[in-house]
């Protein structure tokens, strides 16, 4: 059975993007070789990537062009080739290389994908998606980058979650720019215990 992982940059103070849907907070100037390195990594995997229709429009705007081969060159050839799936109801279609469109609903869709073998799934940015999916209990891993900067006003991932899941850490990884990365289990242990634990 496949597995189901998030991975999201957030806030100190929990958004994912600001109240503009700017992520950009995430690309502070602070070089850290090491954290670049674990960046790159991430993208060279082989996992499906998954996305709502608001950040799939972002990073397809970004990682085809030469400036984000310039800029990150593993990371722009790691996004680039790996199989994509954007859920939207209104994207005629998804010009993004490897990506294919579903207007399905994401729960049942991710459901269906998950009880398949194959590779395993990840969500990015997303919002929308990463509720819906936590709610129905399908998130097996959720990995945040925690970035030193409070943004006062945004989004938080788990906007539509009612009821609280708990999650058990992982791992840690801190780096030189401030970031710290966390790891946390979690659609196994949801029904367990229903104290919240999230960043």
């Amino acid at each position: 059975m496949r597995r189901l992982l998030v991975f999201n940059n957030v806030s100190l103070d929990g958004y994912f993007t600001d109240a503009n849907n700017d992520m950009s907070f995430a690309k502070r100037d602070a070089d850290d070789p090491e954290f670049e390195a674990f960046v790159a990594q991430n993208a060279g995997g082989d996992g499906i990537l998954l996305f709502g229709r608001i950040t799939y429009e972002m990073m397809s705007a970004f990682w085809p062009t030469p400036m984000a081969a310039q800029m990150m060159p593993d990371v722009a050839r790691g996004m680039n080739l790996r199989q994509k799936i954007v859920f939207s109801r209104t994207l005629r279609e998804a010009s993004w290389s490897n990506t294919m469109l579903v207007s399905n609903d994401a729960v049942d869709y991710v459901r269906t994908l998950k009880a398949k073998l194959g590779p395993d799934l990840a969500v990015l940015g997303s919002g929308q998606i990463v509720s819906q999916l936590t709610q129905a209990g399908l998130v097996d891993e959720y990995q945040f980058v925690i970035v030193p900067v409070v943004l006062g006003k945004g989004r938080t991932l788990f906007e539509t979650v009612t009821h609280s899941h708990s999650l058990h850490l992982t791992h840690t990884r801190s780096f030189r720019n401030g970031n710290l990365f966390v790891s946390y289990e979690g659609a196994r242990h949801a029904a367990a215990d229903h104290s919240v634990h999230l960043v």
